[in-house]
Formats: structure tokens, sequence, C-alpha cells
């Protein structure tokens, strides 16, 4: 097939799973058309069956905000009747379906349909914005089809927007070949080299990750035993996280690593994954981290324990409870038996669930109905 696919080209969860869904496809033989404002960042080398479109958006005096549905549209349009495109699949709803839908209407009577990833945030937090609810559902409903990553959060768009379309739930899914457990030491050396525990942290740095609650985390864990935190990513609490590692002179123990597009190397040197979120529609960086055989303690929210099971992969516990988050870490780190037990559930877990290898037909199986008009 050729399929346009439209996401924010940066480094939250929805950019990184259409980027990854788009090479999978590509692998599999499909051709891929990116349409974005920029190449998405885990896109790292060219390839005869991948494409990029570049959305630009004219800066006129008139606007005060550029309008990048339009725009979006407009290349979507471009692309579709030009290559020409079996349909179209956005993540993200807003503003993408709504730009999916003026594109599908501009190409009639050529059908085109588009299929509706939704990932979290466009739902539970912009979407149901009075402003955007009215046009966040009926984009939902002028969708061929609609996913949703969880079963959370398919069950929060049907109850919040009382959509009547049929969401499918098709989950985030990882790499099991690229994100697979080290085979030898020679980056967790890079960053303990005195062989202290490693502990991981990787996400956007938004409010909602609660990056302050990982360096209080870890300055409890530290406490008790030798210990190294990287944190993977930035965001607008990088700052803040800073400041709270000097000021608990943990300097020397925590090394912030910024945006990365290649994460598969620094987690699977890792000990244990801290995700200490207020919400996670799924929570991609924690299977990330288990397909590495890496164990987790996490919140117990959103579609975090579809995900990760309590006392079989990790932990999970109440939000913004440092103190038992740092207790449970303690008793992986520092019982060995426990860790290569639960590493080793995780890295099951992500095989047997979560595979791409798993997941990507039931995409290529969505879009043969879709494409069928079934």
């Amino acid at each position: 097939m050729k399929i346009g696919i439209t996401c924010y080209p940066t480094y939250g969860g929805s950019g990184v799973v259409a980027t990854e869904l788009g090479l999978e496809l590509a692998a599999r033989g499909h051709e891929v058309h990116f349409i974005s404002y920029a190449v998405p960042v885990r896109i790292t080398e060219a390839s005869e069956r991948i494409h990029f479109h570049e959305v630009e958006v004219m800066n006129y005096p008139l606007f005060d905000h550029p309008p990048y549905a339009l725009a979006l549209a407009t290349q979507m349009y471009n692309v579709a009747a030009s290559e020409p495109l079996d349909l179209l699949h956005v993540h993200y709803a807003i503003p993408h379906s709504v730009s999916a839908y003026l594109a599908r209407a501009m190409l009639r009577p050529r059908r085109v349909p588009f299929v509706t990833t939704l990932h979290g945030t466009d739902i539970t937090l912009v979407g149901i914005d009075r402003s955007y609810l009215p046009i966040t559902r009926f984009s939902i409903e002028e969708s061929n089809a609609v996913t949703a990553i969880s079963e959370y959060l398919r069950q929060v768009t049907l109850k919040e927007f009382d959509v009547q379309r049929p969401i499918e739930m098709i989950p985030n899914f990882v790499n099991c070949d690229v994100f697979q457990p080290a085979k030898d030491n020679s980056r967790r050396a890079e960053f303990a080299p005195g062989n202290e525990k490693v502990l991981v942290h990787l996400s956007n740095f938004r409010p909602v990750k609660r990056v302050p609650d990982v360096i209080e985390i870890f300055a409890l864990v530290r406490k008790e035993i030798p210990a190294k935190l990287l944190m993977i990513g930035d965001g607008p609490d990088r700052a803040t996280a800073e400041w709270l590692v000097h000021q608990n002179g943990l300097a020397s123990a925590v090394t912030f690593l910024g945006k990365q597009n290649q994460v598969q190397g620094l987690l699977n040197c890792a000990d244990l994954m801290l995700l200490p979120s207020d919400l996670e529609s799924f929570g991609l960086a924690v299977l990330e981290a288990m397909a590495c055989g890496v164990p987790a303690v996490c919140s117990r929210v959103g579609g975090v324990p579809e995900v990760v099971r309590d006392g079989v992969e990790g932990y999970l516990v109440t939000p913004r409870d440092t103190k038992t988050m740092a207790a449970r870490a303690l008793e992986i780190l520092t019982d060995a038996g426990r860790q290569e037990r639960m590493g080793k559930a995780a890295r099951e877990r992500a095989l047997s669930q979560f595979c791409s290898s798993r997941i990507i037909p039931l995409y290529e199986k969505l879009y043969e109905r879709v494409v069928a008009g079934i």
C-alpha cells in the first residue's frame, strides 16, 4: 500500500509510535509518506520506501497564528493526489484528523479514507477542553476508522465524547529486535564505573511526568545504596530537575542526556525504570525498557496497568507517593534474584504481547478493511 502518515515529529509518545509504525510498514514492503512540519525524530536514515513531505505554513501579517491545520490539509491533498495514496493515517486527533477530513473532501470523487489513532492528551487534555470538544468529536466520528493505544483510552473516549463510531484498541508496540537486553556492559561502565545500580527515566519532561518526583525517589534510593540516575529527554521541567539535583548534592550521580533519537543503548544498561507520572495513556517508555529486560516502578494510572503487572514486571504505586516508590525500587535493586526475575518477566511480556511483529499486522488488516470500505 501507499500510506500517508501525519504526526507531531517530536519526542512525545504519539510521534515516536507513528514514526516507528512507518518504519515497520516500510520494512514490510509498503510505501510510506510522512506529512508534517519537520522530519520525525526517529527517522535517522534514508529509505527507498520512506518519503517526507514538509508542510510549509504561510507567515502573513493578517494571521496572529499561522493556520497550520489548513496548510496540513493542503499538503495531504497534494501528496495523496500526486503519489497517489491509498489512505491517510493521522496520529493525535487535533488538528490532524480535521486536516485529513478536509483533504478527503477535496479529493472527491476519488476515495482516500483516513484512520485516526488517539494517543492520550489529544483526548484527556486538549480534546476534552470545551473549546475543542465538538470538533474533536466530529473528527472522530468522520474518520473511516479510529484506534486507541490502550483500553483505558478507548473507554475514556467513548465516555467523555459520547461517540458512536467504533474504536478499536491497538496497543503501542516495540521492536524487540532493536530493544533487547545488552550483550555486554560497555555502556553501563560508562555511566556507573563503580558498578553502582543504574536507574533511568525517559520522558518529555512535562509537568504530568512528575520529573521532580524522579529526583526525590532517586535521592531516597541513594541514601541506601550506591546508585546513578540517567535522565533521558528534555522539556519544561528540566531546569527544576537540575536545580533539585544540585540542592540534594546529587550532581555527580545524575546525568542529563537530553533528547536522544536512539534510546535502546541507554535503556538496556539500566537496572530499573522510573515513571511516576500523574497520567499515562499507555507508558511507551516503560515498554521500551521492559523489552530491554528492565523492570519498572510506575504510577498506577491510565493504561500503565495494561503494560506492567504489579509484582511481576515491576511495581505500581499511587501517584506522588515517592516514599513508597523509593521503597519498591529498593526492593528490586537490593534483591538480585527479584531483579533478575522481574527483568526476565518484563522481556517476556514485551515479546508475547507488544512486539511490532505482533502489532503491525493488526494495522495492516485495519488498512485493508478501510481501503475496501468494510
